[in-house]
């Protein structure tokens, strides 16, 4: 089993590499881009003896305890078989 681990800034926290890429695709001409966020993504390979419920308990703590700063990011997880 693979988890996929998205980690972003929290919306109330500027992110000012996003505001650059944003900037920057504006003056390169493309178009219909209001707001670029950008972050880290992890995937981790996970051992087949856990459950699906195991799965997401562990990558849940891994991911506050140690991939995310938990006072200005956010994380989202996707677990595939």
């Amino acid at each position: 089993m693979k988890a996929h681990v998205y980690v972003t800034l929290k919306r109330t926290v500027l992110d000012a590499q996003g505001k650059t890429i944003a900037e920057a695709l504006g003056r390169m001409a493309y178009k219909g881009v209001e707001d670029v966020r950008q972050g880290k993504y992890f995937v981790l390979t996970l051992a087949p003896s856990l459950t699906e419920e195991e799965a997401q308990a562990e990558v849940d703590r891994i991911a506050r305890e140690v991939l995310t700063n938990p006072v200005i990011e956010e994380y989202s997880i996707r677990l595939e078989p």
